[in-house]
């Protein structure tokens, strides 16, 4: 897990860590050390630390124009014991969220479990997105399932066309067009 990174082709358009708005802003990061783990599997240190010890993220890109964000995670995303979602919530989506952001795409191809606890904070993030939309691109289908069957799957916008877009290919702008256009299909 030690050799899987954060995407950073789209560095010339967004470092969260340079943006005076974002969670993880003057974060220093090293390319030599490896302090962060899940279980016992060293990860690359690009990830950033939600406080979760199975779930680590890496915001990929910030549009506060178009009030988008683009966030990539790795791991395990377990609600029933770590309350990751809450972590996530309150730490990372509430602070964009004041800044103007009503649509997130997290990207999940590196998600390898899902454990579910009750909807509470999906469902108080869906209704505080209003005119925006919250959508899971690339997630493992056995992962898709489980948020099916925790009826996630209500508040979020998955699956089909969009676990098939070939999102590192794209600029950030593309990417949010593309995703963009398959809910605007699913809504209309």
């Amino acid at each position: 897990m030690q050799d899987i990174e954060p995407y950073y082709n789209w560095r010339h358009h967004y470092i969260a860590s340079e943006d005076e708005k974002s969670p993880f802003y003057e974060r220093e990061y090293s390319e030599f050390e490896y302090t962060n783990a899940i279980y016992n599997y060293l990860i690359h240190p690009q990830w950033d630390d939600i406080d979760s010890p199975t779930l680590y993220i890496k915001i990929l890109m910030v549009d506060y124009d178009l009030g988008y964000c683009i966030i990539e995670l790795i791991g395990e995303w377990n609600d029933a014991i770590n309350n990751d979602i809450m972590l996530l919530k309150r730490d990372i989506i509430e602070l964009l969220m004041a800044q103007g952001i009503n649509k997130f795409i997290l990207i999940g191809e590196n998600i390898l479990n899902f454990h579910a606890s009750d909807d509470c904070y999906y469902q108080e993030w869906f209704e505080e997105v209003e005119d925006g939309w919250i959508t899971f691109l690339n997630f493992r289908e056995h992962v898709l399932d489980e948020f099916q069957r925790a009826n996630i799957d209500y508040y979020i916008v998955s699956g089909g066309t969009l676990n098939d877009i070939a999102w590192r290919t794209a600029s950030p702008q593309i990417l949010f067009e593309k995703v963009e256009n398959v809910i605007q299909k699913r809504i209309g």
